[in-house]
């Protein structure tokens, strides 16, 4: 769905934009939006909304480096959540069929497989409400976690709500991000879901942040939200403590036998909003295109790239949904003039793991 713009000047006068002091990033990261702030740069005429992000982009970034992400379904369906988008949810009648978790092997095999096409980051998801009663299948994640991690790959998980001793463990085990978006404004958010409040992901969210993994929470466009939702849910997060340093973009793609499957696809420019507006409103943040990027062409993923996403999901599919293969994206990104991250490349993220120098000498962004 989304593909990235050719990069200005060689790759070596590129990389310097990406080299700052830590106190500048952090004087440029603002904490205080109101609302109608960032609702005005929403509504900027789009070019010049996408020539303010870029520029933002290669002060804090690298233009020329964007992130490749592999995400596994590590235990499918059966999850007794509402979420009206999610072909996972137990109440809904969908082709999606519940499973075990999946053992460690099998994870590992796919880890690998990712690392060797070029993914830096190995993301694991789980269908379920919360840990409550899995204390052998927690022990399974664990165990995949410190293995992923043994491997020199940035390791995120998504496993539904956390207590912070779970979140503890997780980061004694390696973990680097978790994964707990919002997934749209809070007054929209009781349209989408019910049996799961926004102040309990909220919670998810500090319990995580508390434990020092780094947070990756974002949201999903054509829900049947409007303008002020989209701009709402990006108030949200640039309105913690700490920005996340990861912010997934997805755009639904409509299920059957979901509430959400007769919904329109998101307009284009609306992504494109969206995209440069928590660019600027999150300079550090990494931008993430997540769901319903294989639908974009590459030229509208040029534009995403431009507008100040800096990372894909890549490999054979989402959780439960189409993802662009590592060959099609690594000739897209050929094109483009574009190369991957490393591992721990983005500062902020290499700031979390102290324990670990080994990774200090590829944070550049």
């Amino acid at each position: 769905m989304f593909r990235s713009v050719a990069t200005l000047g060689s790759r070596s006068l590129a990389r310097p934009l990406a080299t700052h002091a830590s106190a500048a990033a952090a004087a440029a990261t603002r904490h205080t939006w109101r609302k109608e702030e960032i609702q005005k740069i929403y509504d900027t005429p789009l070019l010049d909304l996408i020539f303010r992000a870029a520029s933002i982009h290669r002060k804090h970034h690298d233009p020329s480096k964007v992130q490749l992400c592999t995400l596994m379904n590590i235990k499918t369906g059966g999850c007794s959540e509402d979420c009206a988008y999610c072909s996972q949810s137990s109440r809904y009648s969908t082709p999606t069929k519940a499973s075990k978790l999946v053992d460690v092997e099998p994870v590992l095999e796919e880890a690998r497989k990712a690392k060797a096409n070029g993914s830096t980051r190995f993301c694991m998801g789980a269908a379920w409400r919360d840990l409550s009663g899995r204390k052998r299948g927690f022990e399974k994640i664990l165990h995949m976690v410190r293995e992923v991690r043994g491997m020199g790959m940035e390791v995120c998980t998504t496993l539904g709500m956390l207590t912070p001793e779970q979140a503890r463990q997780l980061k004694e085990a390696g973990l680097t991000a978790y994964n707990h978006n919002l997934d749209t404004s809070r007054e929209f958010y009781p349209q989408v879901i019910t049996t799961r409040s926004f102040d309990e992901r909220l919670q998810t969210i500090e319990a995580v942040r508390e434990a020092g993994i780094s947070v990756c929470s974002g949201g999903i466009l054509g829900l049947g939200e409007s303008d002020s939702d989209r701009v709402g849910l990006i108030w949200e997060v640039a309105s913690m403590p700490e920005h996340p340093e990861s912010f997934p973009v997805n755009a639904l793609v409509p299920i059957a036998g979901t509430p959400l499957e007769n919904n329109e696809p998101v307009r284009y420019h609306t992504l494109l909003r969206t995209i440069a507006t928590a660019r600027i409103v999150m300079p550090t943040t990494i931008i993430r295109l997540a769901a319903g990027r294989n639908e974009l062409t590459d030229s509208e993923q040029a534009m995403c790239f431009m507008a100040g996403a800096n990372a894909v999901f890549t490999g054979e599919k989402m959780l439960t949904t189409p993802c662009s293969p590592w060959d099609e994206d690594k000739a897209m990104m050929d094109r483009w003039g574009l190369e991957g991250m490393q591992s721990f490349e983005q500062k902020r993220l290499a700031d979390k793991e102290p324990s670990l120098p080994e990774f200090a000498d590829v944070a550049q962004s």
